[in-house]
């Protein structure tokens, strides 16, 4: 029996510097690597199907590199997985490197192909996703035995139409351990029924709530817990919008999983106090919610308007009844706010005192409505060709400028972090405790605690793999700003069968 290798790895991105982001430890795991493993099936047209794991951002040598090497007597398919827009150039630089040392078949896939206009570089050896894995996986590994990939897949259709149940595959223990908290990432639903204009969640998932069989999330559940883990995040946008949610910790209680989970959810869960204690019962450990603002007018220009900002202070309250750590999300630099707003913005949270708080600087969507409004207004500037996160573009505030928004951002961290550890310490457990002084290191070193790690790892550089770039894509230097791509007609239905009683979102 002939082998596939199925290489699923997931892109780091480069800095400033042009070096490769690495961490001897990381943060966050990866929920997407063993997702797409999980879709893999260890047999395809009479080839044994192999998976290796890759996330470059906690790899402390280039040794991996030589997965993506071909060799005789087995194919390999290389998947650059989960590639967000400021992974993108890092994404098409692996591929190329791939490509060049022999890997017969590559392809890129995540968010930004999903979403964004990549046509400038179809047809050149390198296929490209513009759908959820569900859709094309299959399809893919059935092209590579057969011996070519097509250049795309997925264009007329963004997302299934239904999730089926997986055989989950967690992460080998050395991924795990590559983490300074041994966790897993896992999806149980997936889908968002807003329509908050900044959020790229729904361009990536829709509004449409799909999810696998209560049986199949348990099994998942089980088999993390098997593997020696017991904590997982719920990568899910939204968990308190998913219908079989009190069916899904109800089984998870009676049948003694033994899962501590965080998990995201939206401020409508002030009126589920049933759910929110439930959660607690079941092994819920965070809540993550994006409160983003507390002034109602804001909330409304951004099409946020179920947030309640008099509802924040009840939602800390209902978590701590149920033994479970708030964690609010917050954007600054919405265009009509002050550097004195946002201050009074942070003064809020730390009367409120939720266990956590996240901050982001507010960039619109490129090639969005929004977008194109504000780069009407002269708050954007677009030709960052001087950087090599090229889809980052500069925002210009009507108040304060690119750099003072910065420091505020690493500010309000350090602000919150201090006056939370300094009045709450009698309620603060030693895990809590351990994030917050994680969170205020990030912010002193200017690293987003969201996206960081600990001790930088700098070996390549972007300059490595130009040639290999132009060479494959004849792209030589950083890539234009993108369009977004439109909704299929397939995928405006699903978004259209979103459960308007469920959902609770008066427009």
């Amino acid at each position: 029996m002939r082998t596939l290798n199925v290489v699923l790895l997931k892109p780091s991105k480069y800095l400033e510097s042009g070096h490769v982001q690495r961490f001897e430890s990381g943060f966050m795991p990866n929920a997407t690597l063993s997702h797409i493993a999980s879709l893999t099936p260890d047999e395809i047209n009479g080839f044994q199907v192999t998976v290796q794991f890759v996330d470059e951002y906690v790899r402390s040598n280039l040794d991996y590199l030589n997965l993506i090497r071909g060799s005789k007597g087995t194919v390999t398919l290389l998947a650059v997985i989960g590639v967000q827009s400021h992974q993108f150039h890092r994404a098409i630089d692996l591929a190329a490197f791939a490509r060049m040392n022999g890997v017969e078949h590559v392809i890129i896939g995540g968010p930004h192909p999903m979403t964004c206009d990549t046509s400038l570089l179809h047809g050149r050896g390198v296929s490209f996703s513009l759908s959820e894995a569900e859709v094309v996986w299959v399809d893919v590994l059935d092209d590579a035995t057969r011996g070519e990939l097509k250049p795309v897949y997925g264009a007329n259709r963004r997302w299934a139409v239904s999730i089926d149940d997986t055989r989950f595959r967690p992460p080998p223990r050395e991924e795990v351990e590559r983490h300074w908290v041994p966790m897993v990432g896992y999806y149980p639903v997936r889908g968002c029924p807003f329509v908050c204009s900044f959020c790229s969640v729904i361009k990536i998932a829709g509004r449409q709530v799909r999810n696998p069989s209560i049986d199949s999330i348990i099994s998942a559940l089980k088999t993390i817990k098997r593997s020696g883990i017991d904590l997982v995040m719920f990568t899910s946008d939204n968990f308190n919008k998913f219908p079989q949610a009190t069916e899904l910790l109800t089984r998870m209680i009676d049948e003694k999983v033994g899962i501590r989970f965080f998990f995201q959810a939206d401020t409508q869960i002030v009126k589920q106090p049933e759910l929110v204690e439930l959660i607690g019962r079941a092994g819920g450990l965070e809540m993550f919610l994006g409160v983003e603002s507390f002034d109602s007018e804001t909330l409304k220009k951004m099409r946020k308007r179920h947030n309640k900002p008099d509802t924040y202070g009840e939602i800390v309250r209902l978590c701590r009844q149920a033994g479970l750590r708030a964690h609010f999300s917050n954007i600054i630099g919405f265009p009509d706010q002050t550097e004195e707003g946002i201050q009074s913005h942070v003064e809020a949270l730390k009367q409120l005192a939720p266990e956590f708080a996240s901050f982001y600087i507010l960039t619109p969507i490129p090639g969005t409505e929004q977008y194109r409004e504000f780069l009407d207004e002269g708050l954007i500037y677009e030709k960052n060709l001087d950087r090599f996160d090229a889809y980052t573009p500069t925002f210009y505030h009507e108040h304060i400028s690119a750099s003072t928004l910065q420091d505020l951002l690493y500010d309000s961290y350090a602000d919150f972090y201090k006056d939370a550890m300094q009045k709450h310490k009698s309620r603060i457990d030693r895990e809590t405790r351990n994030y917050m002084v994680f969170c205020r290191w990030s912010a002193s070193n200017r690293m987003h605690p969201m996206s960081s790690g600990a001790g930088d790892v700098l070996l390549d550089r972007s300059s490595d793999y130009l040639e290999l770039r132009n060479q494959v894509f004849d792209v030589g230097s950083l890539l234009p700003l993108p369009d977004n791509l439109s909704l299929s007609a397939s995928d405006e239905a699903i978004n259209r069968s979103v459960d308007w009683k469920q959902s609770a979102v008066a427009e």
